[in-house]
């Protein structure tokens, strides 16, 4: 229960079995360091027992409200950048290397943030440094919908993933601290159901508003606020709920007994039990607890020496670097003896769900889009030397290819050509008008005493082309213009399928994480996972492919729920968030690179996504198998 201590306590008598010489310069430091580890023990104990008191109640249940809209939101960060990029790629110029970098900085920002505010949790405070990093997300979130080239859109959500990224590490860690022993896995299972409302939400407001794309407005070319805006702007709603209940929360009672602030916590722990008791109808029940053992650390001693001297200026610079260096210094610690066994069994459990799980859910889109394509591309219409003269076009051009025909004084006006190519051809005395063109090329043609009037045929559509008095006149101008491609649906109706198949995942696992354990319900998910990796080697339609999808996304649910819980209780106190912090940030780490392999083989190998998948599963769920129990466990 607390094999961690009982490690730490083995090492430190080991280290004091010196010789005769050294017993003077080590018995002080063995005094110190068994009384540090003896009062977290008793601190451990005490405040499992307030909590115990305290009950479980209305308290509890407003704080679930409140980070699980946390949570929520950062839900939805990971699907807005891949739901606005159809639409956004229109307004903001984008090529395939740009839209990649946007895709790709979501994760690595998240990546960044997790790291960064998951350290600072432990030392400043889970309420502090959660508040700010969701105010973060929502400042620049709010600006990237404003945001009219690619370069400020870019920065903007980099800023907006960073404060989002400390959520998870932060909420886990914030909650799991107002839990009693016997309550922790159940509740903190069910907050991670939030996670999936949030990709509902994302994917469900997502299918409402952008495919409006005639929504919003425009200010001649500079300034455009079409329907993928107004749905950046949705999106961060759920961050600003979050922000706003924040300020009616208080600080983790046991973060502020870790820091010797021993009156805020008594006062913070009497509010949770006369909150509770009251709602359950029981005002009289007194709070009893009188004293609260709050041990003082020697690197709060340091921050208070040195910020009593100085300039403000220079006090905030030591201020500043002691942080830093203890927030290195926890992170250093996290592979200390006692911990490093853990750390190194949590990051491989971490990576290999990650890798999988994020290269799936980029693979089954991208896999379904590429069966649409082959469908598509099935059905081209094929014209060989045709001879078209004096002929009015005045109906679209769709999925053709015109190989070597000749088209003399034809009209080409107000139409749409999507997907057609003209090859070794010759257009003599022809006239384009107001041309809307997607996926259109000129190869090898020769084009002689043509007008191209109010048209999207830009020069790069023309390949090997020859041009002879051929005129461009009012091109259209404006990413935004060059395409009448209707948004897919598609992408929103697998996330929404794939976010609503967690559901059954989320419900089992908080139901059982108990009775069953969390290792079990780890491994057991991991393995069932990669079996069920293994099916889409069956999948040969898209039906197929989205069935597959909601079943692994249904049974990883209870993997992940397992693994946050267990990382929670691994972990004491002073390095919790921290932990937790890193092993996310490994985790968004393992989504890049997951994402970035399982795409590149989309169209070229089904079978090395599938075996990537199948074996990081079970090397991740043995590996779990050997984590220790952790249900009866006193959180330290």
């Amino acid at each position: 229960m607390i094999y961690l201590y009982k490690l730490k306590t083995n090492k430190i008598l080991r280290m004091c079995r010196r010789t005769d010489k050294e017993d003077r310069m080590c018995s002080h430091y063995c005094e110190r360091e068994l009384f540090a580890v003896s009062e977290l023990e008793e601190l451990a104990e005490q405040y499992e027992d307030i909590m115990e008191d305290c009950g479980h109640g209305r308290f509890q249940w407003t704080l679930f409200l409140v980070l699980g809209l946390a949570l929520m939101a950062d839900g939805v960060e990971c699907f807005v950048v891949a739901f606005v990029l159809p639409s956004a790629e229109k307004d903001l110029c984008l090529s395939n290397a740009e839209k990649g970098m946007l895709g790709l900085v979501v994760f690595l920002s998240m990546m960044v943030g997790a790291f960064l505010w998951g350290g600072l949790a432990d030392k400043v405070g889970r309420r502090r440094c959660l508040k700010v990093a969701l105010g973060i997300n929502c400042i620049f979130a709010f600006l990237s919908s404003f945001a009219q080239d690619y370069g400020f859109f870019l920065f903007f959500r980099l800023l907006s993933g960073i404060g989002i990224g400390g959520t998870v590490p932060i909420v886990y860690s914030y909650f799991s601290e107002f839990l009693q022993m016997d309550k922790r896995g159940e509740h903190l299972s069910w907050l991670c159901m939030f996670w999936m409302i949030g990709g509902i939400y994302a994917s469900f407001t997502a299918w409402g508003i952008i495919p409006s794309y005639g929504w919003g407005l425009s200010m001649g070319t500079e300034f455009q606020f079409h329907s993928w805006r107004i749905f950046v702007l949705v999106a961060v709603l759920p961050a600003v709920a979050s922000l706003i209940g924040l300020l009616f929360m208080p600080e983790s009672p046991r973060f502020l007994l870790e820091n010797a602030k021993h009156d805020e916590a008594w006062m913070i722990l009497k509010r949770i039990h006369d909150t509770n008791w009251r709602a359950k109808g029981q005002p009289e029940k007194v709070f009893t607890v009188t004293h609260i053992k709050a041990p003082k650390t020697a690197e709060d001693e340091f921050i208070e020496i040195q910020s009593s001297t100085g300039t403000p200026v220079q006090r905030w610079a030591v201020r500043s670097l002691t942080l830093c260096k203890l927030v290195l210094r926890n992170m250093a610690s996290l592979l200390s003896a006692e911990l490093r066994l853990a750390t190194l069994f949590m990051a491989v459990i971490w990576f290999c769900i990650a890798f999988s799980y994020y290269g799936l859910s980029v693979w089954f889109p991208d896999m379904i889009k590429h069966l649409q394509y082959e469908e598509y591309e099935a059905k081209v219409k094929t014209f060989h030397r045709e001879r078209v003269e004096n002929f009015h076009f005045n109906f679209s051009l769709e999925n053709q290819i015109h190989i070597e025909g000749e088209y003399i004084r034809d009209k080409f006006i107000s139409i749409e050509m999507k997907s057609v190519k003209f090859e070794d051809s010759l257009f003599e005395d022809c006239r384009f008008e107001d041309i809307r063109s997607t996926d259109t090329v000129f190869e090898n043609c020769t084009i002689r005493s043509t007008v191209f009037y109010n048209t999207d045929l830009w020069e790069e559509k023309f390949i090997d082309c020859r041009m002879e008095n051929a005129t461009f006149e009012h091109n259209k101008h404006g990413c935004h213009l060059d395409t009448m491609r209707e948004n897919d649906v598609l992408i929103y109706l697998v996330s929404f399928l794939g976010s609503l198949a967690v559901l059954p995942g989320n419900i089992i696992s908080a139901l059982f994480v108990e009775k069953v354990g969390r290792v079990k319900i780890i491994g057991g998910s991991m393995l069932i996972s990669a079996g069920c990796s293994f099916l889409l080697f069956l999948s040969f339609s898209q039906a197929a492919i989205i069935v597959l999808q909601c079943l692994f996304c249904g049974v990883s649910a209870a993997a992940w729920n397992g693994i946050q819980v267990v990382t929670v209780e691994l972990y004491p106190a002073s390095k919790r968030a921290t932990a937790f912090g890193l092993l996310n940030a490994l985790c968004k780490l393992a989504a890049v690179l997951g994402s970035s392999i399982f795409a590149s083989f989309v169209g070229v190998s089904k079978a090395i996504p599938i075996l990537l998948s199948f074996s990081a599963l079970v090397c991740g769920g043995l590996v779990a198998l050997k984590l220790p129990d952790t249900r009866q466990k006193i959180l330290h």
